[in-house]
């Protein structure tokens, strides 16, 4: 049996954990990042003013809870249908541009929104029309948006800037439903719709003042096609994220309940106005802003895993109470609750997947996250609003409670894993080979084979490694990977794989980080030969068979 690999191995630690949890406002010093979420403020107060618009509006034209349950489906939708294509153009494609491109396309579908409004024209299917728009414009926005955190501030001010990010929001969450219920009392939905337009500018300077983001010119960029594959490859090696995304999605489908069904509670549960409806999102907010300020101190004081389980079954209790206990004085607290325990829970959810994840991937990496996220929101809104239409709105916050609590107890075998201090940057490896024959950057496939020396006392750790060395290779680019030993000469082993093409094994090798190389160095220290392992590098091609009268294979034909 194969013995585990040693944790300074697997994991290899930069710097002590102190350094990851700074002062929550430390990035606030950061002058671009400053400016941007000051003006995000601005846009996160027009949102949720919009929201509320969106979901009354909804409640004036049908009665049935399953469509006002709906907006929020139609809003978060896009970003699970489309945030992986936005996540490979945020990797590939300046970031700046793409962020531009989705504020100005999100401000036009605001005032077409608001005109229609105005003009008495709007429908259920044309309102769920253009909030669906809205959200695609939200599914090209953020991974470019989250994988620009890390490049405006340092990697141990991420985590701040994370939280700083969900406070702003729920800074504006905790004000903006209740400004958004006044205005609606007072103006109308139109009023909201047209608010909403107008706050998107501030942002737009914003973006259009940041400086043009740089990449690497040495490679070419890669489709959207083979970059969505990279992103899947990567995902799907990589444990760690897999185990957040689980988590994510369940924590979507739970507590996307209280969100969805928020609009008819207030009416019907609590036969309440525009206004009061503003006022319990105003209350989800403030709990919000009460969870990012905690957050930092339970990051210290607790592993992880602990922290999202409080979330989750925080969460559960907020949803239970609001069940069980439909009276003002149990709704508010359940509601403070509830808006600390969504940040709590998503917001450490995010800076995971940003510290655990290369720059080269980033915005792939978190666009899957989002995927799980908003998909988990989007089918649970819809489920919460079908249920709620056949059993009641009780019910269906009692059974979202009860999916709440598995989702707690699934850390079980969906941990979440702490931060760690994993090395991400990458070592900058180009190929030193220098081929006699003309290769272009599409030519392939390229065979690669490493031969090593191993004595027969190291083969259990040898092999150790090398498990963890294909699952690198494999979430890097390589294809059919495998380990082949020697026959006659049983000391020699070779570790062959493929990549499509010349510039695939380039970007294969750009990939690599020092956290990686702390396995190839342990390699390297079991390989007994005089020499380095040997590299070997070939180009694949198949045997033709040749007529008499066929023209003899020139050698460029090989390339």
């Amino acid at each position: 049996m194969c013995r585990r690999i040693p944790r300074r191995v697997r994991r290899q630690k930069i710097a002590a954990s102190p350094t990851l949890a700074p002062p929550t406002l430390a990035p606030l010093s950061n002058r671009s990042f400053r400016e941007l979420w000051l003006a995000s403020q601005v846009s996160n107060l027009g949102s949720l003013i919009q929201a509320v618009g969106a979901a009354w509006a909804m409640g004036s034209l049908t009665a049935s809870h399953s469509m006002v349950a709906l907006v929020q489906s139609s809003n978060t939708l896009p970003i699970m249908i489309f945030s992986l294509v936005s996540g490979a153009l945020a990797d590939n494609f300046d970031r700046r541009r793409i962020m531009l491109t989705a504020q100005v396309f999100m401000f036009a579908v605001s005032v077409a929104l608001a005109l229609v409004a105005w003009a008495g024209g709007l429908t259920p299917w044309l309102l769920l029309t253009f909030t669906f728009l809205i959200g695609c414009g939200t599914a090209l926005f953020n991974p470019s948006w989250q994988a620009s955190i890390g490049d405006i501030v340092p990697r141990e001010q991420v985590p701040g800037a994370v939280g700083l990010n969900s406070m702003g929001f729920n800074l504006a969450r905790s004000v903006g439903p209740a400004i958004g219920g006044a205005i609606v009392a007072a103006a109308g939905v139109a009023a909201a719709f047209a608010i909403n337009a107008a706050s998107y500018v501030a942002f737009i300077i914003g973006i259009a003042r940041l400086p043009r983001g740089e990449r690497d010119a040495r490679l070419p960029r890669e489709g959207v096609a083979p970059a969505i594959g990279a992103g899947f490859r990567y995902a799907a090696m990589s444990p760690a994220l897999l185990r957040v995304m689980a988590r994510a999605a369940i924590f979507g489908v739970g507590a996307s309940s209280i969100m969805a069904l928020l609009p008819v509670y207030a009416r019907d549960t609590m036969a309440g106005t525009a206004f009061d409806y503003g006022v319990y999102l105003g209350c989800f907010g403030v709990g919000a802003i009460g969870g990012v300020l905690m957050n930092a101190r339970l990051r210290a004081a607790l592993k992880n895993e602990r922290v999202v389980e409080i979330g989750f079954l925080g969460f559960a209790l907020a949803a239970a109470a609001l069940a069980l206990l439909p009276v003002r004085v149990a709704v508010v607290p359940a509601l403070l609750l509830a808006g600390a325990c969504w940040v709590m829970a998503l917001s450490l959810f995010n800076t995971t997947v940003q510290l655990s994840t290369p720059r080269w991937v980033l915005g792939r990496a978190l666009a899957f996250y989002q995927m799980a996220t908003f998909g988990g929101m989007a089918g649970g809104s819809w489920a919460w609003g079908w249920i709620a239409d056949q059993a009641g709105i009780a019910t269906a916050l009692g059974l979202a409670a009860a999916v709440l609590v598995a989702g707690g107890l699934a850390g079980w075998i969906l941990r979440v894993s702490d931060f760690g201090g994993l090395d991400l940057t990458p070592l900058g490896l180009m190929t030193a080979a220098e081929p006699r024959i003309d290769l272009r950057a599409r030519s392939g496939p390229i065979f690669i084979m490493v031969d090593y020396e191993i004595a027969q006392g190291d083969v259990p750790a040898f092999l150790a490694l090398m498990q963890e060395r294909r699952r690198i290779r494999i979430r890097d680019g390589a294809r059919r990977w495998s380990l082949l030993r020697d026959l006659e000469r049983p000391e020699q082993w070779s570790e062959k794989y493929y990549v499509p093409t010349w510039v695939d094994y380039a970007r294969h090798l750009a990939r690599r980080t020092r956290a990686d190389d702390a396995v190839h160095q342990a390699i390297r220290a079991l390989h007994r030969g005089a020499e380095p392992p040997r590299v070997t590098r070939k180009i694949e091609r198949q045997t033709v068979p040749r007529h008499d009268d066929a023209p003899p294979i020139a050698p460029s034909d090989l390339a």
